[in-house]
């Protein structure tokens, strides 16, 4: 019997020693709990992120390689191909959970994002980013799902009780005192540099200053729409220091604005709370301005309002992308994920 389990182990470990050994299927970047990410797949998302026209997309081999063997390269496209998989792990998610969204849901948001274009415009707009309305579609689609599923698995999660809101005026009652006016404003920032260091929600970065104008101006149509500038600056604005807190400038003594040009100080002062500044071009890009309120010099108690509102929605925020990030790394781990991609370039780097 001994012998016996002793040939079954060996069995078993020519069985593993093979099976490490099996090649990378061709063509396949990724699977997913058995779904496949091709490269064809992943190639158009990198294209849809990184080319541009003096740049053009050096072609991928089928182990997904490029020709140039070029390091950045690989890094940006395994970069985007994370972020192929996390979404398909939450499309899963929300397919289980019944949260896909519907054609009309999609039907909806096309129109909302047709509405400030004509037809003839917004195909323009769809050409820019190397899009057909089929692809807008499909990832619409995605975005309103995965946003349906965190609506219901996050942020519906999330309370704010007034004894955290009393706690964390105690402990910084310093950044509620203004020895001047404050004037407190938030930012989307667009810029026409390539930076792989952009990591916005959506992975968008434009590539050249055609690229960036066009998305600024994009932004600023979905603004006058009425869509959240917070949500905006979270899936769009490039700025590393602001995007993730909805594009939160915390708040500016009005003695900064000096440095500001002269129409833009004079626009500032002019604004009320909720109103957003019009495109401003600057020397690293575009951006625009939301002036969120407008404070007096002095201590701002803790019986006001709009503090308890602040500190409310600041905490809100940081619950809330603490919650995401942790629920994708779970979700990460409950998945049955191969990236092919990512072997191959280690299997590159041995020889």
């Amino acid at each position: 019997m001994s012998r016996f389990l002793q040939i079954a182990a060996l069995a078993a470990l020519i069985l593993a020693a093979s099976s490490c050994k099996r090649s990378v299927p061709e063509n396949v970047a990724a699977t997913v709990n058995g779904h496949v990410i091709t490269y064809q797949e992943l190639e158009k998302q990198y294209q849809l992120q990184f080319s541009s026209a003096d740049k053009p997309v050096t072609p991928t081999l089928s182990n997904g390689l490029d020709k140039s063997n070029d390091d950045q390269v690989l890094t940006q496209k395994m970069e985007v191909l994370r972020l192929m998989i996390d979404n398909q792990i939450m499309m899963q998610r929300a397919e289980k959970l019944g949260l896909m969204a519907t054609d009309a849901d999609v039907d909806a948001k096309i129109s909302e994002l047709k509405a400030p274009f004509t037809q003839e415009e917004f195909g323009k707009q769809l050409s820019a980013r190397h899009m057909t309305l089929d692809d807008l579609k499909v990832q619409l689609r995605q975005d309103l799902s995965i946003q349906k599923l965190f609506n219901k698995e996050v942020t519906s999660k999330i309370s704010i009780t007034d004894a955290e809101i009393r706690d964390f005026y105690v402990n910084n009652q310093a950044r509620f005192s203004f020895p001047e006016a404050q004037i407190h404003m938030a930012q989307i920032v667009v810029t026409p540099h390539p930076d792989s260091n952009i990591h916005n929600l959506k992975n968008d970065k434009a590539q050249t200053e055609d690229e960036a104008r066009r998305k600024i101006e994009m932004l600023q149509a979905r603004i006058h729409q009425g869509e959240d500038f917070g949500a905006l600056a979270q899936n769009y604005s490039e700025d590393p220091n602001t995007q993730a807190n909805s594009g939160d400038l915390g708040f500016v003594p009005e003695s900064t604005l000096e440095r500001a040009s002269p129409e833009l100080r004079k626009a500032i002062a002019a604004m009320t709370p909720g109103q957003v500044t019009p495109v401003i071009h600057t020397p690293e890009g575009y951006r625009i301005l939301k002036v969120i309120s407008k404070e007096p010099a002095g201590q701002r108690e803790f019986e006001n309002p709009r503090v308890q509102q602040d500190i409310r929605e600041t905490l809100m925020n940081r619950k809330e992308q603490l919650l995401r990030g942790a629920y994708i790394e779970v979700a990460r781990d409950d998945a049955k994920v191969a990236n092919y991609l990512a072997q191959s370039v280690v299997q590159r780097d041995k020889k």
